[in-house]
């Protein structure tokens, strides 16, 4: 597939999650997304990911949402597969994603966790930092 196939695939992804963001309708609550830390993670080409994310209700009354999360960054992204999240006011759940670095993701590019719900996305302070799998060792040497 070439990469023009693959951004207007992604374009098309993204469109359709915004127009199911914007024809879904919400309840009348609040919700917010906690992470604990934030750090850079450095993974390798093709290399497995999981994000866990916990959210929390936090109007007074019961509420559901269409969450969904992507790594973006300016060489490449991905994206998650929403999910229903139903919580009663003041409760939490913790969602799970997993998913790999693209094989073709550029060595030391990186691309940033967001998260998408409600008619809204919050940008995360973790980061996919793409590293080598190459790795190179001496295996002998001569000196005359």
């Amino acid at each position: 597939m070439t990469r023009k196939c693959v951004l207007l695939l992604f374009a098309v992804t993204v469109i359709m999650v915004a127009v199911t963001f914007s024809v879904i309708s919400f309840a009348d609550s609040s919700l917010s997304c906690s992470t604990c830390n934030d750090a850079v993670v450095d993974k390798r080409q093709c290399e497995a990911f999981t994000v866990k994310i916990t959210f929390k209700n936090t109007g007074s009354t019961d509420g559901t949402w269409i969450v969904n999360i992507a790594l973006e960054g300016n060489s490449w992204s991905w994206h998650g597969t929403p999910q229903e999240l139903t919580l009663k006011a003041n409760s939490t759940k913790t969602m799970v994603w997993n998913g790999s670095v693209p094989c073709n993701a550029a060595v030391y590019s990186v691309a940033r966790l967001v998260a998408y719900y409600d008619d809204s996305f919050e940008r995360l302070n973790w980061w996919v930092r793409v590293v080598s799998g190459a790795e190179i060792a001496i295996i002998s040497s001569t000196l005359e």
